[in-house]
């Protein structure tokens, strides 16, 4: 048998907006809320269930996304003036990083959640 990732919680303060920011960002729909949870499907299967909760250690999720999706996605979190990272410790604010060939940066959603875009995955 297989392994694969069917879904994880993420923890929110308001469930629903947290789902809706990460959805127009990466261009991705929101489904039906299942209480209690409000879900974020992605492309390869994996879902998140958005969950609210009064306290939690923020987190840090990655989408590997191709060029097309990383312009896009960029464009959104500079049209709300989101800030962005090019690392992790968010020491490199406004650049966007070159590791493994490709391109990637980091953005907070409204949680608190360390949120990455990468077009190339470590091998």
């Amino acid at each position: 048998m297989t392994v694969e990732l069917n879904h994880t919680i993420v923890s929110a303060h308001d469930k629903h907006a947290s789902a809706a920011y990460l959805a127009e960002i990466l261009d991705l729909k929101v489904g039906a809320e299942t209480p209690p949870f409000v879900p974020v499907q992605l492309s390869n299967g994996v879902t998140l269930d958005y969950m609210d909760r009064e306290q939690f250690t923020p987190q840090h999720y990655a989408f590997l996304v191709d060029d097309e999706l990383f312009d896009a996605a960029y464009a959104r979190l500079r049209e709300r003036g989101v800030d962005t990272w090019a690392d992790p410790d968010h020491t490199q604010p406004g650049e966007i990083n070159t590791r493994w060939g490709g391109r990637g940066v980091y953005f907070p959603d409204p949680a608190g959640h360390n949120m990455e875009i990468l077009t190339r995955a470590s091998s």
